[in-house]
């Protein structure tokens, strides 16, 4: 099997309640069928793909800004001749629901993938499912070693954060988006399935990489719990900063 050959796990409709602490709300989002990356993409993945070296083939590739991932993204569906999912104005990317190709995970749908069923914070015990600091790690390790969620996804929580499509918090971070799941390095704290960080979508971490999705909707600029309209009313409100520094 070609390094470029991407195991996708098909996650059926379901439901997924999603928290946002700024706001102090909770919301429901009903989900259509779509696929996910069984594993985080890795080095060897993105070297192919994007002529960039792989020092560790199995490890998860990181160091990975958002820009890049959705680059990343778009390679891969025209490697397969696929219909590519971003289109590009200066920095503003589009994605188009419509396209069948791969893209990043909306928040929604990475939750919901993550959770696999499970209401608390993990899928099963931490030290199973999940490598954090208690593992004393200075590097990500390869993908697949910790025990899968009822999924068949491994790895979503710990080893590295993973980019989604969505925007953190517009009100107070701009363009800056979201990574989900814990990594290598953090506490069993941040290593939960509803904790959110994110970075502007040029900064790169030695600790964030990408799992790819696929899953083409009817509509226009909203999907998965995404909606553009949505993200220009949250750009406008004017309430609490939160507690997360901007940074």
């Amino acid at each position: 099997m070609s390094s470029v050959d991407f195991d996708m796990a098909r996650i059926p409709a379901g439901r997924v309640t999603l928290h946002d602490a700024r706001r102090k709300e909770r919301r429901t989002v009903d989900l259509e069928a779509f696929e996910i990356g069984v594993y985080a993409v890795t080095e060897e993945q993105l070297a192919e793909m994007l002529a960039v070296p792989a020092s560790h083939p199995r490890r998860p590739a990181v160091e990975v800004s958002w820009q890049r991932a959705i680059r990343f993204c778009n390679a891969a569906s025209e490697w397969e001749g696929l219909d590519p999912v971003y289109t590009f104005d200066g920095e503003n990317v589009h994605w188009d629901v419509q396209a069948d190709g791969y893209r990043l995970p909306t928040e929604a749908e990475w939750e919901y993938a993550c959770r696999a069923g499970s209401a608390g914070p993990h899928y099963g015990p931490l030290p199973d499912v999940a490598w954090t600091a208690a593992d004393g790690l200075r590097a990500p390790q390869d993908v697949g070693g910790r025990m899968p969620n009822l999924n068949g996804l491994f790895d979503t929580l710990g080893n590295v954060w993973e980019w989604c499509w969505d925007l953190l918090d517009p009100a107070r971070y701009d363009d800056y988006r979201v990574f989900r799941g814990g990594g290598f390095a953090d506490d069993a704290w941040s290593v939960r399935a509803s904790v959110r960080r994110g970075g502007p979508p040029r900064a790169h971490h030695d600790d964030v990489g990408l799992r790819l999705a696929r899953g083409a909707f009817d509509g226009v600029d909203a999907a998965q719990g995404w909606s553009a309209a949505v993200d220009r009313e949250r750009a406008l409100f004017d309430g609490p900063a939160g507690w997360t520094p901007r940074r």
